[in-house]
């Protein structure tokens, strides 16, 4: 069976209970299992098809908590190894009235980043994914050039989405140049109009074109609530505008957007199904996404496939 394996950090986002309040004013906090690799496999497993993350967490109870979360949706946890070196990361979180985040980071380690090495046994069907946090000067970041080479060797497919935390990095010139190293690496790219003016200078579209280097074959580009399209070599091949909801936390959107589209190619020759497939594939992924900002967190406001279904028919 194909399956996608995740890999990166998972942590504790503590979300605040109200609104519009500064990061250093919040009073009190909701905790939720995040990560954005931990979100994208939560999001493959709740719509109904395999998936493990492959991290690292403490011995301590919010790894504990982070690993029977993953459990409960359905993800495999048999890649998550555990260690007393470190303690579990975790993310405080603020949010304007719209919804967007504000982030204040407790990792100088954390657990994630001290993973030496992992073996899995990938086969062509499968899907990796992976984010840039855990690509800082660590021994995860070795194991993420070991485990991509892994999938390489096998035929699989490789998902980059850079989705950039600022804070974790000693420089923007080391995140930029770090993320313009693996961007390569990967057969499908997704990656936001803000990520797109900071890695390549320009925020016109026309720079997207520039992204297409080594394995890259597919530029998945998104602009939160104006959609998304699909670029190959040949320039965007499909657009969809997205879904209009009642926004409440954008936590974990783009991880729902990209697990959707992961989802979808399971099973599948992912690169040409993407891409005959991809006014379709589209549709279903931004629905999946905006559907997770009407709850607050990321796992527990991802939707089943009732939901998806349901959303699309009021198009």
């Amino acid at each position: 069976m194909a399956k996608l394996y995740a890999i990166g950090e998972a942590l504790i986002d503590f979300i605040p209970h109200t609104k519009g309040v500064a990061l250093k004013d919040v009073s009190s906090f909701n905790t939720q299992v995040g990560g954005a690799p931990a979100n994208v496999a939560s999001c493959v497993a709740k719509l109904g098809k395999s998936s493990a993350l492959i991290t690292q967490l403490g011995q301590d109870a919010f790894g504990d908590l982070i690993e029977e979360t993953l459990y409960k949706v359905g993800v495999d946890t048999s890649y998550i190894m555990r260690t007393n070196e470190a303690n579990t990361g975790l993310a405080f979180v603020s949010l304007t009235e719209d919804g967007e985040r504000d982030f204040a980071f407790y990792r100088k380690p954390s657990a994630d980043m001290l993973m030496q090495g992992t073996n899995v046994d990938f086969t062509e069907q499968d899907i990796l994914h992976f984010c840039s946090v855990d690509l800082i000067p660590s021994p995860m970041k070795d194991t993420h050039i070991q485990v991509i080479q892994q999938m390489h060797a096998t035929g699989g497919t490789v998902v980059f989405d850079p989705n950039l935390r600022f804070p974790l990095w000693p420089s923007s010139i080391a995140l930029r140049n770090t993320v313009q190293a693996f961007l390569p690496l990967a057969h499908i790219v997704k990656i936001s109009d803000e990520e797109l003016e900071f890695i390549t200078g320009s925020n016109h579209t026309d720079s997207i074109m520039t992204l297409f280097h080594g394995h890259t074959e597919v530029v998945i580009f998104t602009e939160g609530a104006n959609g998304a399209s699909i670029y190959t070599k040949k320039g965007r091949i499909a657009h969809h505008d997205g879904f209009k909801v009642k926004v409440q936390d954008t936590t974990g959107a783009g991880d729902a957007f990209i697990g959707a589209t992961i989802y979808q190619l399971l099973g599948q020759d992912a690169i040409s199904y993407l891409i005959n497939n991809a006014k379709e594939i589209l549709t279903f992924s931004n629905a999946v996404g905006a559907l997770t900002t009407t709850q607050k967190g990321a796992i527990q406001s991802l939707p089943n496939l009732s939901m998806v279904k349901e959303l699309k028919e009021e198009e």
